[in-house]
């Protein structure tokens, strides 16, 4: 007779464990079920993990494998015009009104006239009669003599207006006014080819699309009176041509040597023509 407490080694833990009970009553299944549930969900939790975890990379080489080919733009600096001069038209000012003839000064010649003294002449009377004499009283009698005529002395000669001499005087120099027209303009440091190259060097042509061709525009920019550049301004027909020109030029940090009136220095402003070619 075999002993009941040899099991078969054909029997799993959870068979050995619930001999002789009820299987039917649900922890048995469970029991069973336990590591085939424990396996699946292993694989799909790994599964999930590496989907979450390559996701990026799977995003960025379908962009990479979808994304257009990149279109090189090939921008070459055509031409500078040179600088032209602001060239404003005067304004017409009437003439002014000719100079009043110059008189010749009059010297006026007084001649100092003494009147001679005329002698007064003597007038004899005759002696009244001894009786009149008589009757009269003797005394002392006031007589009026010949007035001589009154020396009036002559007038002074007349003053000669003194003469002023005018000198000329140079117009004051505005430290506000912008200028266009001056005695020694405004240069940069190596001369207008140097500033030229480094517009051309300094210029990002990534900017435009590629198919433009050929792209024109003026720059205009203050040279201030330091030497620094103030209110650049472009006014081409591209807008985007437009901003990478004032970019470029407010990129350059050279100071230039100021433009001048009478030795001072003072604020001008500068003219750039540009002319460049895109080729796609």
């Amino acid at each position: 007779m075999a002993d009941e407490n040899v099991y078969s080694q054909n029997l799993t833990l959870d068979e050995i464990v619930f001999e002789n009970r009820n299987k039917a009553y649900g922890a048995y299944d469970l029991r069973h079920q336990y590591p085939r549930l424990l396996t699946k969900s292993f694989i799909v939790g790994t599964a999930l993990f590496l989907v979450a975890a390559l996701s990026p990379f799977i995003y960025l080489t379908i962009k990479r494998l979808t994304e257009p080919p990149k279109q090189e733009v090939k921008a070459d600096l055509v031409e500078i015009l040179q600088e032209d001069k602001i060239i404003e038209q005067p304004k017409e000012e009437e003439p002014p009104p000719p100079p009043p003839p110059k008189e010749e000064e009059k010297i006026e010649v007084i001649q100092n006239v003494v009147p001679e003294p005329v002698r007064a002449p003597k007038i004899e009377t005759p002696p009244p009669p001894i009786s009149k004499q008589l009757e009269t009283t003797t005394g002392l009698n006031n007589q009026e003599g010949v007035k001589a005529p009154a020396y009036t002395p002559p007038p002074p000669p007349p003053s000669t207006g003194t003469r002023t001499s005018t000198a000329e005087v140079k117009p004051q120099v505005s430290d506000t006014q912008v200028y266009t027209e001056v005695e020694q303009t405004a240069e940069f440091p190596g001369g207008i080819n140097s500033f030229r190259k480094k517009v051309g060097d300094s210029f990002d042509g990534s900017a435009m699309n590629g198919d433009e061709g050929t792209v024109k525009t003026e720059i205009t920019f203050v040279v201030e009176r330091d030497g620094s550049i103030t209110d650049v301004k472009a006014n081409g027909g591209n807008s985007d041509f437009n901003s990478e020109a004032v970019r470029t030029i407010k990129s350059i940090k050279n100071k230039w040597s100021p433009a001048k009136i009478n030795g001072q220095s003072v604020r001008y402003r500068f003219r750039l023509p540009l002319t460049m070619n895109f080729e796609g």
